[in-house]
């Protein structure tokens, strides 16, 4: 009997030893979000720098003019100001040379290194394709083409993809024709994706330039 209480006693101290290894010695509480002093954090946190954002695809903003810029933004580029796609079109929205030299801007590296210059272009290229697809505007806007309902802002956003003159050709040919941008994005495709944002407020303008 006693032969046998000395062995099942070893066996419990035994298992108890062997378990503290797998225990902490001192009970710290951690902070959710722990590292180590000398590890690298890949988090961004709030800051009211703009330039602290390099990717703004966080702005939830429905249907506003905001929300517009940014659901563009998030597709032409996924926010970055300094992007250069394989065609040469830069920024956050994605603008060729032409296009910028259109609204009075020349200095390509300037134009990159800008975020404010760059939301300034968008909202000044935007008032240069309503100025030019006024007559578009006023015919199409709540009607259905090419079995896709028309807005405003979708027509912007399609002019912004392929041009205006492009938007032209599309109801020209009744939404028969398919147009598509180097990429192969469809111009439809813009129509739909961004119809129904408010862009009521952005003012139609021939000749818009900008400056800081």
């Amino acid at each position: 009997m006693l032969k046998k209480w000395i062995y099942y006693t070893s066996i419990a101290i035994a298992v108890a030893f062997i378990s503290s290894g797998f225990k902490t010695f001192k009970n710290e509480n951690q902070p959710w979000f722990y590292t180590v002093d000398d590890s690298e954090s890949l988090f961004q946190f709030p800051s009211q720098n703009i330039l602290d954002y390099p990717v703004s695809n966080l702005l939830s903003t429905g249907k506003s003019f905001t929300g517009f810029k940014e659901a563009i933004a998030f597709k032409e580029s996924q926010g970055q100001y300094k992007l250069v796609n394989a065609y040469g079109y830069m920024g956050k929205y994605q603008f060729g040379a032409g296009a910028l030299h259109a609204i009075g801007i020349h200095n390509t590296a300037n134009f990159l290194n800008n975020p404010q210059l760059q939301e300034k272009a968008f909202t000044a290229l935007i008032a240069k394709n309503k100025w030019e697809l006024k007559d578009e505007i006023e015919k199409y806007d709540g009607k259905t083409v090419g079995g896709i309902k028309i807005t405003e802002s979708g027509m912007l956003a399609a002019a912004h993809l392929v041009g205006a003159g492009s938007v032209k050709k599309f109801f020209r040919y009744k939404g028969k024709r398919q147009i598509t941008d180097g990429f192969g994005t469809s111009l439809k495709s813009y129509l739909r994706r961004y119809a129904n944002y408010d862009t009521s407020h952005i003012v139609a303008q021939d000749n818009p330039t900008v400056s800081l």
